[in-house]
């Protein structure tokens, strides 16, 4: 049997098939001893795990295969062992070989990151490879790692040669049809695959950590290529459109909001937040997205790590909401969140699709009350196609261009921080002091105009590698995620302070946010206790300080900023004034890029992309989700924010109206 599946002609084939499984077994035992709390270790459970692996494994060979399988039956037996076949086999298995250790290595960095195979995020970063490449010079031993992995290589072609196998694979007079009859196999492998096989049948268990190690890396890359995007309506559950514009409508219209065309399947509206005794404000808004910030490294949202005093001094000086929740694990999702105020989409943040411009963003109601808007970014802002997304609504640009233009259809103005600008810069970018001293010059410019300013910064020192200027905190540069997050607290701090000597500060509101936590990873399908955030409204004038229980979401941010503002506006966003928010109506949305969570009342439902929806009882206090029998009221009400969220970005729902241009 043996010798059918692999004749002589196929020897060399037979050694990269045994390679690639050897490496697949120790990277997913390695992972299972790596994350050894978190994986499920019943004897089932991991024979499953590791069955699973092992026919995702065999599928990554079988497409692999297919190239060099048409090289093998084409090519005559009287040129076996030709120069020509020489070349071309032993370049074959050359790269073969780079390939399954470039993966081994890959993997590593990435689960390291990530807690993930790889997926849309290792497709997105192809794309950025100065950032990434820089990103893992700074934080790994890359020399260490290249000269590894050539080693490796030079080990295995070594032995392979040693052991005969090229010459084996020369020397023999295997005839068409026994290699026909052995690369059947791989075809039908194929065959079933694309027809019959998707990525997320591995995930077979309630611990999603079990699921990932069911996976290969390589086949779930390719996946994730296929998949970036999903469309709502054909891959999860959904209800009768007008039924999912009246489940969130209703929401809208009991806090009095007047729809502009009730029937229709849109939501522009006027929300009416001033009266009679209350005069309207339009301060300068200064809005911090901190990267990476999960809500329990603050002491003042039950943390114990006593890095963060800048905020945890802020907690009580202005409004702390303390039970808010981001919308998913990317920057570009917390952006997506902030600016458009909308549940997530499957698949990508809309920052990062086509058809993104011209949007209803909380941009335009800044606009409509006569702001500058502006998007602060330390790095280049065409990494995660920020600039674009910013530019193509309304906002003028300052970042770290690094030769990147603009798309030419943008209109809009750019400013460059220049060399002289910056002390201390990374993969991602100028540190967070640098990025707050740009913000204050330009800041001192916009009061000279005497037009009011709304300023997005979008800050980069919490990420790894963790490095930042020396001397400034007591944890030294690059030492963990620990002096990431006190620089960047200390950074905040200091900002303040020269924002204090202005004399712009006292009509300045600060709002700090962060745009997701530091790891979503867990055992369970959504692991809700990492995506808590910290949120803060600083500086409102007449405000007096407050902590804000109520369960909300990242969306709810700016609606409930452009209340205590007292402003009356036409709004196209989901998001809701948190603190006039009823019990009812307290709700959080999260989700990755493909399952979708509606958190409410310590429950969650989980919508996937296989019209699979399961719903959980969430103890917050071990993080557990334990299963319950659907309710189908809360099925629906889910459903409705999500396929609501889909249809308006797929119909040009989010558009700006001619009349807003």
């Amino acid at each position: 049997m043996w010798s059918k599946l692999f004749p002589k002609r196929f020897t060399l084939l037979k050694t990269w098939v045994l390679v690639f499984l050897a490496i697949s077994f120790l990277v997913r035992l390695s992972f299972l001893i790596w994350d050894n709390s978190e994986v499920d270790k019943g004897v089932f459970e991991v024979v499953r795990t590791f069955a699973t692996g092992f026919l995702y494994d065999l599928a990554t060979i079988a497409f692999f295969n297919i190239p060099y399988l048409l090289y093998l039956l084409l090519f005559p037996v009287k040129w076996y062992g030709s120069a020509v076949d020489r070349t071309i086999t032993s370049f074959g298995f050359f790269l073969g070989i780079l390939i399954i250790y470039f993966s081994f290595f890959g993997e590593f960095t990435f689960w390291d990151e990530f807690q993930r195979r790889f997926n849309f995020i290792a497709v997105d970063y192809l794309i950025y490879t100065y950032e990434v490449v820089k990103n893992i010079n700074e934080s790994y031993p890359l020399p260490i790692l290249l000269t590894s992995l050539m080693a490796l290589v030079a080990v295995t072609l070594f032995v392979t040669n040693k052991f005969g196998v090229f010459r084996s694979t020369y020397q023999n007079k295997t005839p068409f049809k026994q290699k026909l009859m052995a690369s059947a196999p791989w075809f039908v492998i194929v065959f079933v695959s694309v027809g019959f096989i998707t990525n997320d049948q591995a995930e077979w268990s309630p611990n999603r950590f079990n699921n990932e190690l069911s996976k290969a890396g390589i086949y779930s890359f390719f996946a994730a290529f296929n998949n970036n995007e999903l469309a709502y309506s054909e891959f999860y559950r959904t209800i009768p459109d007008k039924e999912a514009f009246a489940t969130v409508k209703k929401v809208f219209q009991d806090h009095g909001d007047t729809f502009e065309h009730p029937l229709n399947n849109e939501l522009f509206r006027f929300v009416k937040n001033s009266d009679s005794l209350t005069t309207v404000l339009t301060p300068n808004i200064i809005f911090i997205c901190i990267e990476s910030l999960s809500g329990k490294y603050l002491n003042s949202l039950g943390g114990n790590y006593n890095i963060t005093p800048t905020l945890d001094s802020l907690a009580n000086k202005g409004l702390f909401f303390t039970n808010l929740y981001a919308t998913g694990t990317r920057t570009v999702r917390g952006m997506e969140a902030i600016t458009l105020s909308i549940p997530p989409t499957p698949g990508r943040s809309i920052v990062k699709r086509k058809n993104n411009l011209g949007l209803f963003t909380i941009g335009e109601v800044f606009k409509e009350k006569g702001y500058e808007r502006n998007f602060f970014y330390g790095g280049d802002g065409y990494f995660d196609n920020m600039n674009t997304y910013f530019g193509g609504n309304g906002f003028n640009i300052i970042d770290r261009g690094r030769g990147f233009l603009l798309d030419k259809n943008i209109t809009t103005t750019r400013t460059n921080i220049e060399d002289n600008e910056v002390t201390f810069e990374n993969a991602w970018g100028v540190c967070d002091a640098d990025i707050y001293n740009k913000v204050i010059k330009e800041a001192d410019k916009a009061h000279e105009t005497g037009k009011p300013f709304f300023d997005f910064v979008m800050t980069t020192s919490n990420h790894k590698p963790f490095t930042y200027p020396e001397g400034e905190i007591d944890i030294p540069s690059g030492t963990g995620r620990k002096g990431g997050i006190k620089y960047t607290d200390y950074a905040i701090g200091e900002f303040l302070k020269t924002a204090q000597t202005k004399p712009w500060y006292t009509n300045t509101v600060f709002v700090i946010m962060s745009d997701h936590c530091a790891s979503s990873a867990g055992r369970w399908e959504l692991d809700i206790k990492n995506y808590h955030i910290p949120a803060l409204i600083f500086n409102l004038p007449d405000a007096h300080p407050l902590h804000i229980d109520n369960l909300s979401s990242q969306i709810d941010m700016f609606p409930t900023l452009f209340a205590q503002l007292k402003w009356d506006y036409r709004s196209n966003l989901f998001g809701q004034n948190i603190l006039k928010m009823k019990p009812s109506n307290e709700r959080a949305l999260i989700g990755n890029y493909r399952k979708l969570g509606y958190l409410k009342d310590d429950k969650v439902m989980v919508l996937g992309d296989g019209n699979t929806a399961n719903f959980y009882q969430w103890n917050s206090g071990d993080n557990s989700l334990l299963p319950l029998k659907i309710d189908y009221t809360f099925l629906r009400t889910a459903i409705s924010n999500y396929q609501v969220a889909d249809y308006l970005y797929h119909n040009d729902g989010l558009k700006l109206k001619d009349t807003d241009k």
